[in-house]
């Protein structure tokens, strides 16, 4: 049975994928915050798909290698390990380990994660890294961490810095049969930015404009994921628009900056 591992697949494009994936027969590994969602998300799935709930707050990244090590025990193999949870904190906060939540969850998670099971992917090569970058990254003109930011560009920051690990990922698993992409899902209307005091009007609004529809988004996920047509691809950033190859943006292209990156992030973290 094929297995597939997904960060935030209780709401927003996650919960999309996660339905897609099911409905293909793979068996799920669903890492979130409650383990309650989960439960909601095996009731929608219905019967003859396994899905197993991993809790952890991916803003420590005690609880992220927690889970790792739970998810490399109960598994043989994990054939697809899809990187999607992420957030936009419009307030300043900073996790546990003094980074800021942002790039704790939408960076360092997958960085962490992706690691520590990376001896389970190559085991069961052909297998696929899937992490889910934005366009946003555009945004970001800086990787110097003492930099202050607002609240987009810190976003994009952390998005850029997600398609500089999956670029550097691909190069250190080549040969072992394990490829790793990301994706620009486009504009959805997923709730991910919740904090805001007009968000839930404002999504209503464009659902009803059908502006940001989150299936569109979700197919990107799914076909890096699982279509034939991506089995020998890696290293590639593709846009939710008819997958087409995208470009690292500036400050964060190139070998030799996405390898340093790696390192400062591997001493650390990892």
């Amino acid at each position: 049975m094929t297995t597939a591992v997904i960060t935030g697949a209780t709401h927003g494009l996650g919960r999309l994928v996660a339905l897609d994936l099911a409905r293909r027969g793979l068996d799920l590994g669903v890492v979130a915050r409650s383990a309650a969602k989960v439960d909601d998300l095996r009731a929608e799935i219905g019967p003859g798909v396994t899905v197993t709930a991993f809790v952890a707050d991916l803003s420590s990244l005690d609880d992220v290698r927690r889970a790792a090590g739970a998810i490399d025990a109960h598994y043989d193999r994990v054939d697809v390990l899809v990187n999607n949870a992420g957030i936009h904190a419009f307030s300043p906060r900073v996790t546990p380990d003094g980074v800021p939540e942002m790039t704790a969850v939408n960076y360092l998670a997958p960085w962490v994660l992706t690691n520590a099971l990376r001896g389970k992917l190559i085991a069961s090569a052909p297998a696929r890294v899937v992490t889910v970058a934005s366009e946003a990254s555009r945004q970001a003109r800086t990787l110097d961490p003492a930099s202050v930011l607002t609240s987009p560009a810190h976003y994009g920051r952390t998005k850029l810095m997600d398609v500089m690990f999956s670029q550097e990922l691909a190069r250190r698993l080549a040969g072992t049969g394990v490829t790793a992409n990301c994706c620009d899902p486009g504009f959805n209307t997923t709730g991910l930015g919740r904090e805001l005091p007009f968000a839930g009007v404002l999504e209503k609004a464009l659902h009803a404009l059908r502006i940001g529809d989150p299936r569109r988004g979700a197919s990107i996920i799914t076909r890096l994921a699982i279509d034939p047509a991506f089995a020998g691809v890696t290293g590639g950033y593709f846009s939710v628009k008819d997958a087409a190859p995208l470009g690292c943006p500036e400050p964060g292209r190139g070998v030799v900056v996405q390898r340093e990156l790696w390192e400062a992030t591997e001493k650390l973290f990892g």
